[in-house]
C-alpha cells in the first residue's frame, strides 16, 4: 500500500521573518484507509560549524566549539493515532517562528564550513510492519531590515606594478595600469554590485577579465580561529585585449542561499570578498582583493 506524505508552505518563496507565523498543510495521499500511531511535526533551527582539513589537530579545544548551535526547536503533535481515509487529506498546521531565551534567529546561509539551515519535519508512526514515513521541507529565514540607510560610498582603485603586493621581482614585471571603481563596498544584499574598470595601458595584451566573489569563514573559539576563503563565483566580464582606456561596466548580483547579510558571533563569522582578476597573454595574474559588509535593508 504506498502512501506519500508531503509538506507544502503557503508562502511560494518559503522566506519568514522572525516572529511570523509559517503556515501549511501536511498532504498524505493513499489509496485505501490508513492505521496509524500519531503524526508530529517538528521545526528545527541549526547551525553547522565544519573545520577544514587544516585545521584539524590544531586546537583541541576547538572539538567544542564546532558543535551544532541549536537556534529553535518546536514539536507539535498534528493527529493522534487513528486512521486516515483512502485518497487525499490535508492536515493544515502553524508554527509561530519564536526563539527561546536570548537566542537570534540568524539568516539562512549555506556555505562551506558554515551552514545556518532551518527545516520542517513531519513524521507519521506506524505498527511494526509498515515502515514509518518521514518528509522534510526547508524554508528561509531573513533576518529583519535595519532601520539605517545605507549611504554608498564609491571606492576608487588603481593597479599598477607598484601598488602590487605578492611579487618577488616588481622590475620584471610587464608595465600595465588598470584603473577603475566600485560603486561601493557596503553593499545591500538585494541589490547588485556595481562599479567599472578601465584597461588604461599594458604591454601584454589582456587574456580576461573577471568578478570573483569570496566567502570567508571563520570557526572558533577563545582558543584560535580556522579562518578559510571559498570562491562562490566567478563572472567574466571581459575577455580578449579590450580596447584601452574603454570603461567595462561591473554587474554582480549577490547569489540566494550562498550569501547572507555580513555576520559575526562568538563562535563563528561569515564575511565577503570581492576580487578583481586581470589574466594577461603570458598567463600573469592581478588581483585587486575589497572586503564587502553585506546588509539588508
Amino acid at each position: 500500500m504506498s502512501v506519500t506524505l508531503d509538506i507544502k508552505l503557503k508562502r511560494a518563496n518559503k522566506v519568514y521573518h522572525e516572529g511570523e507565523t509559517v503556515a501549511g498543510v501536511i498532504t498524505l495521499s493513499s489509496k485505501e484507509a490508513m492505521q496509524h500511531h500519531g503524526i508530529s511535526l517538528s521545526m528545527e533551527g541549526i547551525v553547522n560549524l565544519q573545520l577544514s582539513s587544516k585545521s584539524v589537530g590544531v586546537f583541541e579545544a576547538f572539538y567544542n566549539s564546532v558543535k551544532p548551535i541549536q537556534l529553535i526547536s518546536n514539536n507539535i503533535e498534528v493527529a493522534k493515532a487513528g486512521k486516515i481515509p483512502g485518497g487525499k487529506t490535508e492536515i493544515p498546521f502553524e508554527f509561530p517562528l519564536n526563539t527561546k531565551g536570548n537566542k537570534v534567529l540568524y539568516e539562512t546561509y549555506h556555505g562551506v564550513f558554515v551552514n545556518i539551515q532551518y527545516t520542517l519535519r513531519c513524521d507519521l508512526k506506524r505498527s511494526l510492519l509498515a515502515k514509518d514515513l518521514s518528509r522534510n521541507c526547508e524554508f528561509m529565514v531573513h533576518c529583519q531590515p535595519q532601520k539605517a540607510k545605507v549611504v554608498p560610498t564609491p571606492v576608487k582603485f588603481s593597479i599598477t606594478p607598484e601598488s602590487l603586493q605578492n611579487t618577488r621581482e616588481k622590475s620584471l614585471l610587464p608595465r600595465f595600469l588598470i584603473r577603475g571603481h566600485l560603486d561601493a563596498t557596503s553593499c545591500v544584499i538585494s541589490q547588485p554590485l556595481t562599479g567599472e574598470v578601465v584597461v588604461e595601458k599594458s604591454e601584454v595584451p589582456v587574456k580576461s577579465i573577471e568578478l570573483q566573489l569570496v566567502r570567508v569563514e571563520t570557526c572558533g573559539c577563545a582558543e584560535g580561529y580556522a579562518r578559510d576563503a571559498t570562491e562562490i563565483q566567478n563572472i567574466q566580464i571581459a575577455e580578449g585585449d579590450v580596447c584601452h582606456g574603454l570603461p567595462i561596466p561591473i554587474y554582480m548580483v549577490f547569489p540566494r542561499l550562498f550569501t547572507c547579510p555580513t555576520l559575526e558571533t562568538t563562535n563563528f563569522k561569515v564575511e565577503f570578498e570581492i576580487n578583481i582578476v586581470i589574466v594577461l597573454h603570458d598567463d600573469h595574474l592581478i588581483t585587486e582583493n575589497f572586503p564587502l559588509k553585506l546588509c539588508r535593508v
